[in-house]
């Protein structure tokens, strides 16, 4: 049977990518002596990269200076609750977003998912053979007596969806004392990439943004919740620069960045 949501769900993403360009248009027409000042972002840091892509387009087109904070989700959003002066909050994981809206922390109907992603299990190098995960893989083997690089397994998205997917396979209990936690998956991806960990659990995307790691497997969706990208404005926090940085990205060179850098593009 046909899907009766789909034609409901382009058209709403038509009209998101309308008025996102309308907002844009305005930003960049807006006379002289209107608001130009600095537009403060905290990101996850699985972000990194492509946010360094989108920064210098989007203030060529809006003339607003983009302010970065990347790091762990869960760090951006205990910075927030404390009165961080962060204007947008895109988070790695939807818990933490719960979290400082059930505070009151974001503007009404300011929050909406931009971004999905996937989880990977990296090696050391450019050459490493693909394995297959599964309940009879013999991870803790495979480190011998390295260690298995993770962000925050109860802390940062990443580290919570890879301890997930390893506990979806029962391999947790043979690996929780061979875990390098980091602050951020960034972090893990480091690790690994240097060569202090033969193995780490990182997004696809993280992976993508390094030369000397390789993906040997993917965990499937199943394994893990869903890996969605929240943004949300933040109450109080309003003017020219922060709407014209929400409509931008979700207009079409930020889409292309984070294409290009793996994600996928929710609300299409």
């Amino acid at each position: 049977m046909p899907c009766t949501n789909a034609k409901p769900r382009r058209i709403a993403a038509t009209l998101r990518r309308a008025l996102a360009g309308l907002a844009l248009f305005l930003a960049a027409t807006a006379p002289l002596g209107a608001e130009t000042g600095p537009v403060h972002l905290f990101a996850a840091a699985s972000l990194t990269t492509a946010l360094a892509e989108i920064e210098p387009g989007f203030e060529a087109a809006t003339g607003h200076d983009l302010v970065l904070s990347l790091a762990g989700s869960s760090a951006l959003a205990q910075q927030i609750r404390q009165g961080a002066p962060a204007d947008i909050f895109i988070s790695a994981s939807t818990d933490w977003m719960d979290l400082i809206a059930a505070e009151g922390l974001i503007e009404p109907g300011g929050r909406f998912d931009l971004l999905g992603n996937t989880l990977v299990l990296i090696a050391h190098g450019r050459a490493a053979a693909p394995v297959e995960i599964g309940p009879g893989f013999d991870l803790a083997a495979r480190l011998g007596d390295g260690r298995l690089a993770m962000a925050l397994v109860d802390a940062v998205p990443a580290g919570i969806y890879g301890k997930a997917a390893l506990e979806h396979f029962g391999l947790w209990d043979g690996v929780a004392d061979r875990v390098a936690q980091t602050d951020n998956v960034r972090a893990a991806l480091a690790l690994v990439a240097l060569g202090e960990a033969p193995y780490g659990i990182v997004y696809a995307t993280d992976a993508n943004a390094a030369d000397n790691v390789t993906i040997i497997a993917t965990f499937p969706p199943e394994s893990h919740p869903a890996i969605v990208y929240p943004l949300a404005r933040l109450a109080g926090r309003d003017g020219t620069g922060v709407a014209a940085l929400v409509a931008y990205l979700q207009g079409d060179a930020a889409r292309a960045a984070f294409v290009r850098q793996g994600f996928a593009v929710l609300g299409d």
